[in-house]
């Protein structure tokens, strides 16, 4: 019962944080690539479509390619 509650948490979460993102992609003051992102990274767990959407979004963003070149360098994004 529990982890059913949990799922579908998740799955609610995951789903309202697309709508924002994709009303953010139209209104400027909201970051909609960081909401699509969050919540297909809540889904992917969930749905093995959604994790393909999840790395498109990556790769078109170009957070993918960043994360990979930061790793064979030893360098975070962290400031501070």
């Amino acid at each position: 019962m529990r982890r059913r509650l949990l799922r579908a948490a998740k799955i609610t979460a995951g789903i309202l944080l697309l709508i924002l993102g994709v009303i953010g992609l139209f209104l400027p003051f909201l970051q909609g690539i960081l909401f699509i992102v969050l919540g297909l990274s809540l889904l992917s767990s969930e749905s093995p479509r959604a994790k393909v959407w999840l790395e498109y979004v990556q790769e078109r963003s170009g957070w993918k390619r960043r994360q990979a070149r930061n790793e064979e360098t030893g360098r975070t994004d962290h400031v501070g």
